[in-house]
């Protein structure tokens, strides 16, 4: 917590200031009434009076431009932190590998850079407010105390102690409560995503007063156990309460005791003075004790936070070769792939060498190492053994940024965001012109759809939630060809479209793949016949190579996977599927 606030510290010392003297009359006020109810007690000159209230007055009146002070800079170094923490996670979540990506959730990374900095930010303000209110408060008092009475500051350093630490070990005793409660709130929430998640089943088979039954039994499980808490903390107060009082009582009589015995040197105005304090010290001391479990939260929030900036599976790229031209060519030189904790490798001993402008298919059924070759080739996964050549430069020695500037990618599941078609397809690239961009939607067979919708500059919707999925493949096509890249990645572009949309799509495709080295994964023959050479993967390595004619008159794995395409198909899926 302190390094993350260790470039705000003017600040922070500023608004330290600002605050104890915007909190000065908490614990001068009592002085200065006591000062007034002496002068009417003793029959002091009226000036006393008039000079003790211009002061009061005084401390009242320059409270307002201190709040102020002491809310702009306390909030500017808050904020502050709030956004160089977050820049900070977005920075190193895109340096993290993919790999590290994959095995995290993506629910929990949001959680660290939107709940957890908020929880740093809240338990950052909670604590310098309570903290600095409660310091000042009490310094001010038992200073001001030695001053005014001093045969009262050993009371004040035993008793205010002693009645805080018991208060704070009775709301201890609460924790169990509250943490059943908050159990509750949680089973509640999950109960409620639960029930949006399934709303269409619910719907469908007309059973919402079943759920609305279940969901029920869990909110009178939270109105009970909030109802008990609620009693809990009627009750805790109470008895606090009663025990601040008793001391506060205990405390006056004793000065009155004292003052009208003379066994004090104590005037009326200090009994006045000595009451007030003893509340005022004992609040003190129990926010302050209070503020402990704020700060362990925050703690919590920023180890949470460690977990991504200190995590060392990041991708390297600095110092490494630049990619500034590539013609295209690729070569896996006996490279073999094993997943961290995998019981056997993904890839083993591949060998493969891809022309510049040869369309390679990739085969096979599910788990062959299709998906881990398309990965090596983008640069998610680095070999375990052997090299990928590039141009014939080792991939490792590349950076991949300038690399990965000449690929396109048409993964299966479009990836789109709220905005219009232009920013969608020009993603990165801000500076192209309108022809640019409709000159890529109509070799994408885009154009057509996206007039109807109104333009280029037509919102789609959160994900494209407006667009078909047809029309997200075709965006996504126009999106690559906007780059016009050296190398294509292709991974399963046409396996959930119908055929209107799959022959739209393979069209495009045909069209983006002219002149460029293409990497395909398909499960549909039509797709996989127009490639070069066709590659047939099995349990990581490759069995057979060559063109769909050649395979076909090999009557090898390539007819097998073939086979189960069409029992696939009589089955209704179709068309017949190589993998």
């Amino acid at each position: 917590m302190l390094r993350l606030y260790s470039g705000q510290r003017r600040r922070l010392s500023l608004a330290a200031v600002a605050f104890t003297f915007k909190q000065s009359p908490v614990w001068i006020a009592p002085l200065l009434t006591a000062d007034i109810i002496d002068a009417v007690v003793e029959r002091l000159p009226v000036a006393v009076i008039w000079e003790n209230a211009a002061i009061m007055g005084g401390l009242i009146v320059v409270n307002a431009p201190l709040t102020w002070a002491y809310a702009r800079w306390l909030s500017l170094a808050i904020r502050t932190v709030e956004v160089e923490s977050r820049t900070a996670l977005c920075e190193r979540l895109q340096q993290l590998s993919i790999g590290y990506h994959k095995k995290m959730s993506a629910g929990v990374l949001q959680t660290k850079v939107i709940r957890d900095v908020e929880t740093i930010v809240d338990t950052s303000r909670q604590t310098f407010d309570t903290g600095m209110a409660a310091t000042t408060t009490l310094l001010g008092a038992l200073a001001l105390t030695a001053w005014r009475v001093p045969e009262f500051l050993p009371v004040f350093l035993i008793a205010v102690p002693a009645s805080a630490a018991l208060v704070h070990s009775m709301r201890r005793r609460m924790s169990d409560h509250n943490k059943a409660f908050r159990q509750q709130v949680d089973r509640l929430s999950a109960r409620v995503s639960e029930m949006t998640n399934l709303i269409q089943v619910t719907r469908a088979h007309a059973l919402e007063r079943n759920e609305l039954n279940r969901i029920d039994t869990t909110l009178h499980d939270v109105r009970d156990k909030g109802v008990r808490l609620d009693v809990l903390n009627g009750r805790f107060n109470a008895l606090a309460w009663v025990l601040f009082q008793l001391l506060s009582v205990g405390c006056l009589v004793v000065a009155a005791w004292g003052a009208r015995t003379g066994a004090l040197s104590v005037t009326p105005g200090d009994i006045v003075l000595l009451s007030t304090y003893f509340a005022t010290l004992t609040g003190s001391v129990t926010m302050l004790l209070n503020v402990a479990p704020l700060v362990s939260k925050g703690i919590e929030s920023v180890r949470s936070m460690a977990e991504v900036l200190t995590e060392p599976d990041l991708e390297i790229n600095e110092g490494k070769q630049a990619v500034d031209r590539l013609e295209g060519r690729l070569v896996f030189d006996h490279v073999s792939l094993t997943y961290p904790d995998a019981a056997r490798p993904a890839l083993v001993d591949i060998c493969l060498d891809v022309r510049a402008g040869e369309t390679v298919a990739l085969v096979g059924p599910s788990g062959s190492g299709k998906s881990s070759m398309l990965n090596l080739v983008i640069g998610f996964l680095t070999p375990t053994d052997g090299r990928l050549l590039i141009d014939g430069r080792d991939r490792r020695d590349l950076d991949l940024r300038g690399y990965r500037r000449f690929l396109g990618v048409v993964p299966q599941e479009t990836l789109l965001f709220d905005g219009s078609i232009r920013d969608n397809v020009t993603y990165g690239q801000d500076d192209l012109s309108e022809g640019v961009v409709r000159e890529a939607l109509e070799a994408a067979n885009a154009w057509d759809f996206v007039e109807a919708m109104g333009g280029i500059d037509t919102v789609i919707g959160q994900r494209g939630s407006r667009l078909s999925g047809g029309q997200r493949q075709r965006l996504a096509i126009a999106r690559a060809l906007i780059r016009n890249p050296r190398v294509l990645i292709l991974d399963e572009a046409t396996s959930a479209l119908d055929a209107a949309s799959e022959a739209l799509v393979q069209d495009a495709l045909a069209r983006l793949m002219q002149g460029r080295t293409s990497f395909v994964v398909a499960h549909r023959l039509s797709t996989v016949q127009r490639a070069h050479r066709i590659v047939v993967l099995r349990a990581g390595h490759i069995v057979e190579i060559g063109t769909h004619d050649e395979l076909i008159a090999a009557g090898g794995a390539y007819v097998e996977l073939q086979g189960l395409g069409r029992r696939r198909d009589r089955s209704g899926s179709g068309q017949p599927a190589t993998s």
